[in-house]
């Protein structure tokens, strides 16, 4: 795997140069650019191919996290997010707009280079996942983003997906503890195999393979039973005169 291209955003002079030296100092990190301005670095954004922006969030006229936000749009295709910022009340906003990692100012090389080790990680797995052609191949994985890392879930041990206010809840054959994704049902929805799986409410995707029984408005999935709302009832009515 070719070096991740990277840039660095700071307003503050010494903590950009630190970061750009950090980044030259790794192997698999190659700096394109350093900027003094979440602005200046959008425009940059627009014409490189970028994997990782160390970004701070703490600058005039544009901020780390608003730049985050515009950034989210573009879905995958979106250069990834390592926060820098000398506050760790913004924490919980890095989380949220999928961040890979969090550095709080002052930190050393060694972490760093832990932050960068997550980005190539979370790289070589979408790298993976492009070469498979997901979701248009046979493959029988799903990749999520669970916490700070990218995880990888086999299709046949998906039960159910329960949509939250910001999460998604994966509940799973293999544990009883279900797994919390920050994304939405319709961005996995768009990414699932629909001879796989079936949005049938705006709270549940389920997975056709693992249901045990059906009523007109109900799909019953191990012990647990879960609502065929109107909206999908004509779609979920014609996977249902398959069992007749």
């Amino acid at each position: 795997m070719s070096a991740l291209e990277c840039i660095a955003v700071d307003d503050e002079p010494l903590a950009l140069g630190l970061v750009c030296a950090f980044i030259e100092k790794t192997p698999f990190l190659s700096l394109a650019g350093r900027y003094s301005s979440a602005v200046e670095a959008l425009q940059a954004i627009n014409t490189k191919q970028l994997d990782v922006i160390f970004l701070d969030i703490q600058m005039p006229d544009l901020t780390g996290i608003e730049l985050a936000r515009i950034l989210e749009k573009a879905g995958n295709r979106a250069p990834r997010i390592i926060f820098t910022t000398a506050f760790n009340q913004y924490a919980l906003d890095g989380f949220r707009v999928d961040a890979i990692d969090y550095l709080l100012k002052p930190f050393n090389y060694e972490e760093f280079l832990r932050a960068a080790t997550k980005a190539q990680a979370y790289a070589e797995l979408l790298q993976k996942a492009s070469a498979a052609a997901f979701p248009e191949t046979k493959d029988e994985y799903l990749f999520l983003k669970v916490e700070y890392q990218l995880v990888r879930i086999a299709y046949d041990d998906i039960l159910y997906m329960e949509g939250l206010k910001d999460y998604v809840k994966v509940h799973l054959k293999s544990d009883p503890k279900p797994i919390l994704s920050l994304t939405s049902l319709k961005a996995l929805e768009e990414k699932l195999p629909a001879i796989k799986f079936m949005r049938v409410h705006r709270s549940f995707i389920v997975n056709l393979d693992k249901i045990g029984a059906v009523t007109r408005n109900t799909i019953q999935i191990g012990p647990t039973t879960i609502p065929v709302s109107d909206q999908y009832k004509d779609l979920f009515n014609q996977f249902l005169s398959k069992w007749m």
